[in-house]
């Protein structure tokens, strides 16, 4: 399990840094850390550069899986 974050495209960029800034302060308390990792939880903290990076890479990594192997999603 992932734990992962999306804001709507727009959302002005104070939001998406403030929004970030409390998931990670949340995430990294010692009770949810806890319990996040009982059920199989990947803590990962990126920033919101980091995580959209991560985004388009998987976005081109399982494009080119699916043309690859002739799927199409309707």
């Amino acid at each position: 399990m992932r734990l992962t974050t999306v804001v709507t495209p727009g959302t002005p960029r104070a939001i998406v840094t403030r929004l970030n800034q409390e998931i990670v302060r949340i995430v990294n308390l010692p009770d949810i850390r806890s319990r996040l990792l009982d059920l199989g939880a990947d803590i990962v903290c990126h920033s919101p550069d980091q995580f959209g990076a991560f985004i388009k890479a998987e976005l081109v990594k399982w494009s080119k899986l699916l043309k690859e192997m002739g799927i199409r999603l309707d």
